[in-house]
């Protein structure tokens, strides 16, 4: 006779042996390799920024870095598989608002495609997807800047389940989709004002973090392609105090040469 010994079920043994598995399988879309850097330089140009225009040249005169995503399966419901693999960033501000160009492949639109750029609210720190709790220790609250096809909004979360719209909207927005890929725009004054939102100051450094729902892949809410946090600044203006005390030490130089000269050609007649 064969005795068989039942195994006592381990809940948590088994809810972080899925959890292996999910991360597991979302590994291949981390060799997805970042080019560029990992800041998002906003070059300071003059004139509007093409805030509403996805397609503008002026998106040329700036630097492309490409983030690599992958689905997000740390929080139910979860995306085990994105064909997003990576987003392109660039980024251009005038002095008093800034625009950003996400750039994606997509082989089919979707009226439920979605995107969206994600800042800290304050100087706590956000940890990782909407400010989410980490290791009992909480989150700081996060500004997200949400694109669909349908809607542009300026939102608020600090951990899933809060993410609340804005009742200031300062966000605006604008998608294009051609040839498979995806050109989402949105632009923002660089100071709002609001202490809701992320306030991007010339020359500082913040985080910035992306997110993309595939619709085709019935993505929504959670179920979407994430990347790291990563780094975000605008180009302060030039100094141009250097320029002048440049300028200062040339005619002080000249002088103290025009008076030396003088002083001894008068030496040399006295002699």
């Amino acid at each position: 006779m064969i005795l068989r010994t039942a195994i006592p079920f381990n809940r948590t043994l088994f809810l972080n042996r899925v959890f292996l598995i999910l991360v597991i399988l979302a590994i291949p879309a981390l060799t997805v390799a970042q080019e560029g850097g990992v800041v998002v330089f906003s070059k300071l140009i003059e004139g509007s920024v093409p805030g509403q225009d996805p397609m503008s040249p002026l998106w040329d005169e700036a630097k492309v870095v490409e983030f690599p995503l992958s689905a997000q399966v740390h929080w139910a419901p979860r995306q085990m598989f994105t064909p997003v693999k990576s987003v392109k960033v660039r980024s251009l501000h005038n002095g008093d608002e800034t625009a950003i160009l996400l750039e994606y492949q997509d082989k089919k639109q979707n009226a439920t495609d979605a995107a969206a750029v994600e800042f800290p609210a304050t100087d706590s720190k956000a940890h990782f997807a909407h400010g989410q709790e980490m290791m009992q220790v909480e989150g700081g609250p996060v500004n997200i800047w949400y694109w669909r096809s349908d809607l542009v909004q300026d939102m608020t979360a600090q951990g899933f389940g809060t993410l609340q719209v804005q009742d200031q909207q300062d966000v605006t927005g604008q998608g294009v989709w051609q040839d498979g890929v995806w050109r989402v725009a949105f632009s923002r004054k660089l100071d709002t004002g609001d202490p809701e939102d992320a306030q991007l100051i010339p020359g500082q450094f913040s985080q910035i973090a992306f997110a993309i729902w595939e619709g085709g892949m019935g993505d929504t809410g959670s179920k979407k392609a994430i990347s790291s946090w990563w780094y975000f600044q605008a180009e302060p203006p030039t100094d141009r105090s250097i320029w002048i005390y440049t300028l200062l030490a040339v005619v002080v130089a000249g002088i103290a040469e025009m008076v030396l000269v003088r002083r001894l050609k008068k030496g040399s007649t006295n002699a």
